[in-house]
C-alpha cells in the first residue's frame, strides 16, 4: 500500500471515478494520505462525489507518470472520527481555508477491499490488494 500511496502523492492529481445512477463521473483529486495503516483520500461531504460515494461505494483511481500509470479499484469507507480529518489536513494545510476538523462538511474515506495495479508500457502490470 505504501508503493500506491507514493505513486499517487507523486502523480499530484489523480482521477477518481464514481457511479452516478449508472452514468460514470470522473474528476480530479489531489488528497492521498496514511492513517492508521489505511489509505485516505478527502473531500466534502456537500459536494456530489460524496452523495455518490455513499450510494455506491465502490470507485476506481486512475494516475498516470511519465510511461507509467496505476488504477485502484476498491470501496471507499467514510471515516466520521476527528483524528484522521486532523491528520488529512496536516498534510494538506492549504484545505484549511475551506475544510475543518470540526465542521460538518469535512469528510475522509478510506479504501476497502482494493486492488492497484501498476502498468507501464516497458514492463508486465504490478498488482497490490490491501
Amino acid at each position: 500500500m505504501n508503493e500506491v500511496y507514493e505513486f499517487l502523492k507523486s502523480c499530484g492529481t489523480y482521477f477518481l471515478a464514481t457511479d452516478d445512477n449508472g452514468q460514470p463521473r470522473v474528476r480530479p483529486f489531489g488528497t492521498v494520505n496514511i492513517f492508521e495503516g489505511k489509505l485516505y483520500i478527502q473531500t466534502g461531504k456537500s459536494k456530489n462525489v460524496s452523495k455518490q460515494i455513499q450510494k455506491n461505494a465502490r470507485v476506481e483511481v486512475c494516475a498516470s507518470k511519465g510511461p507509467e500509470w496505476i488504477r485502484v479499484e476498491g470501496e471507499l469507507v467514510r471515516d466520521d472520527r476527528r483524528e484522521p480529518k486532523v491528520d488529512m489536513l496536516e498534510h494538506y494545510p492549504d484545505l484549511k481555508k475551506m475544510y475543518s476538523a470540526d465542521d460538518e462538511n469535512t469528510e475522509v474515506l478510506y479504501f476497502k477491499n482494493a486492488t492497484a495495479t501498476f502498468y507501464s508500457f516497458t514492463a508486465a502490470p504490478k498488482v497490490v490488494k490491501f
